[in-house]
């Protein structure tokens, strides 16, 4: 698991991301409509593709892909 990894699946699943335009810096919610199937769409895609639990709480205590990439490095098992 890599932070260029999580990039890619966060470009991969939303639309309206053209491909190679985030970094860990991105803030999130001015790169893309942000909006609550947004959330649930990137707290599925995490639990799907890294067997890790997100939640609406981590999500609104994250400014930048960074961010939310380290609550999940940090519970990986």
């Amino acid at each position: 698991m890599n932070i260029d990894d999580f990039i890619t699946h966060i470009e991969e699943e939303f639309d309206d991301i053209t491909p190679g335009t985030l970094n860990p810096g991105s803030i999130f919610r001015e790169v893309f409509e942000w909006n609550s199937i947004n959330a649930l769409i990137l707290i599925a895609m995490v639990k799907t593709e890294y067997d890790v639990a997100i939640n609406a709480e981590d999500i609104a205590g994250s400014r930048t892909i960074q961010d939310i990439y380290s609550i999940i490095e940090a519970r990986v098992a």
